[in-house]
């Protein structure tokens, strides 16, 4: 009779464990109830991929966290090399920013009516050495990004430089040098002055770009110190806020994902009322989501990339690489679809 018990609450014990473990959670918040209208339609995720890191390559969307692959995984732009970064302009053109390597001396940047047909639109080749208090920058330039301010009608332009060389004993001063610069223009053809840097405080950053949310500006980076017990936010995602584009910005929010992430991405969910943070585990290993009502916190972070279905709240092509994500109409994103094509993907075997 004990040892019938005993059978029973163990089972009792197994039932209660597998059902904790394989129980639907809850899906994120933002996306569009009982049919109504989104109104974010659709996504593009403009990156690279783990096998040809630099080139461009599209994912679309239309709930902001299940992603399907365009083109069967090819280049939907050959001519391009860089970090994609796209940002909508003033006339609704788009534009995109890009290097050759960190090496070249060169931004290149791109314009297109469709985000199919894109030529080449400028080419900027910042001075780093005239930069003031920072005249002993290497000359490396590392993923540009843009965007465009409405209150000043004027394009920013960002990347992050360094100062310093590592070395064998010490290659991390080389990552803990990165400082962001920056460049404003109308018509992203003539560049205003010299590149300054963004951010007084002295601390490194990199992957930093601009979004406007009310009457605030906020400054999306990667904190690129090296994490130790005495700087636990190192090689995490963070957020500095500033009443103006160019600053003074506050010091860096706490951390919104664990260490070793970065090449942030911030999009509205469909519904306008919740944003969707992705950042790459890197090198290439997978992508976390973490997600809040309000650029100033707090965040929490979404289940993905287990390949459960259970579990995965969001889900990206497998061997994808940073980039960007922007919001387009259902008219762009069909245009897209139909230029491209849906990669078809086997469906996962896991449950």
């Amino acid at each position: 009779m004990k040892n019938r018990i005993l059978n029973t609450l163990f089972l009792i014990a197994v039932l209660v464990l597998e059902t904790a473990l394989f129980a639907q959670q809850p899906n994120p918040p933002g996306q569009v109830q009982n049919g109504s209208k989104p109104k974010n339609e659709a996504y593009l995720f403009a990156h690279m991929t783990h096998t040809d890191y630099g080139r461009l390559y599209y994912s679309v969307s239309l709930d902001g966290l299940h992603w399907t692959n365009l083109n069967n995984g090819k280049r939907v732009f050959p001519e391009y090399q860089g970090h994609p970064d796209i940002c909508k302009g003033p006339d609704g053109k788009y534009y995109i920013a890009g290097n050759t390597s960190d090496e070249s001396p060169e931004i290149n940047i791109w314009v297109s009516d469709d985000l199919i047909t894109w030529k080449k639109h400028a080419v900027y080749a910042p001075d780093l050495k005239s930069t003031p208090d920072y005249s002993n920058a290497l000359q490396r330039i590392g993923a540009p990004k843009l965007y465009y301010d409405k209150d000043s009608a004027k394009f920013m332009l960002t990347w992050h430089t360094p100062h310093k060389q590592g070395s064998k004993e010490d290659p991390e001063a080389y990552w803990a040098s990165q400082r962001t610069l920056y460049v404003l223009s109308k018509d992203l053809k003539i560049f205003e002055g010299t590149p300054n840097r963004l951010f007084d405080w002295d601390m490194g950053t990199i992957d930093v770009f601009i979004r406007k949310v009310g009457d605030s500006y906020y400054a999306i980076l990667k904190d690129e110190t090296y994490p130790t017990l005495y700087w636990t936010t190192g090689k995490t995602i963070r957020i500095a806020k500033s009443k103006s584009l160019l600053g003074p910005y506050s010091l860096p929010q706490e951390s919104i994902s664990p260490n070793f992430r970065e090449a942030p991405m911030l999009i509205p969910s469909p519904d306008d009322k919740i944003w969707y943070m992705y950042y790459e585990q890197y090198p290439g290993v997978s992508y976390g989501l973490s997600i809040s009502d309000n650029l100033n916190g707090p965040w929490f972070q979404a289940s993905g990339y287990t390949f459960y279905s259970d579990w995965d709240k969001y889900s990206l092509p497998e061997k994808a690489r940073h980039g960007c994500m922007i919001s387009i109409s259902t008219k762009e994103y069909d245009s897209l679809v139909q230029k491209f094509g849906l990669t078809k993907t086997e469906s996962n075997p896991k449950k």
